[in-house]
């Protein structure tokens, strides 16, 4: 959970938010996700919500980031590795609770990719950028294959631990080959000017 915190923290860093600016897209980035999927299961109150703790994980991410941010720059990359294995969990277990809820296994996966990717694009739409998701480098993707193997699992009748931990594994894997290797998605070839 803390690792949304950093990359929300990280970003509103480099935007140059302030204090208040740098702890609200922390929290936006934490909960986001899964608010998304716990009202579309049916999980009310949302866990993100129903108690401090979530905030105050926030809040602590939220301060360190604005406070080192520049001693974490040469971190970047480990970064994104704690940011693999988080995205994989967070992807996981949203679709093991929307699995939970009774919700279909096809869109169990896609609210297990929601829980992960959810926070990070509100966060890029807030900081007024693209949605990393939206730009080639199988962030998405990663977290749709992880919940889509929670989800499998479930309609295969697995025990949900081992479709769990090999989602899990996949994402983290996918996560890593892009980092290490640069792996993307095809891009759109042509120009907006050759529409016309």
């Amino acid at each position: 959970m803390f690792r949304v915190r950093l990359r929300g923290g990280r970003l509103a860093a480099q935007k140059r938010f302030d204090l208040f600016g740098v702890l609200l897209l922390s929290f936006v980035v934490a909960v986001a996700g899964g608010i998304t999927r716990d009202v579309q299961s049916g999980a009310v109150p949302a866990a993100a919500v129903a108690s401090w703790h979530t905030l105050a994980i926030a809040v602590l991410g939220g301060l360190l980031t604005f406070f080192v941010y520049p001693a974490l720059q040469p971190f970047k990359r480990d970064i994104l590795l704690f940011d693999a294995v988080g995205l994989a969990l967070f992807a996981v277990t949203g679709a093991q609770k929307a699995l939970h809820y009774g919700i279909n296994p096809v869109m169990a996966a896609v609210l297990g990719m929601v829980s992960g990717i959810g926070g990070g694009i509100l966060r890029d739409v807030l900081a007024g950028d693209v949605p990393t998701v939206l730009r080639a480098d199988l962030y998405a993707l990663a977290a749709l294959a992880a919940a889509g193997i929670v989800s499998l699992g479930q309609m295969l009748g697995a025990s949900p631990l081992y479709p769990m931990l090999l989602g899990t594994a996949a994402c983290t894997f996918l996560r890593i080959v892009v980092i290490y290797r640069g792996w993307r998605v095809p891009v759109a070839s042509w120009r907006p000017d050759e529409s016309r």
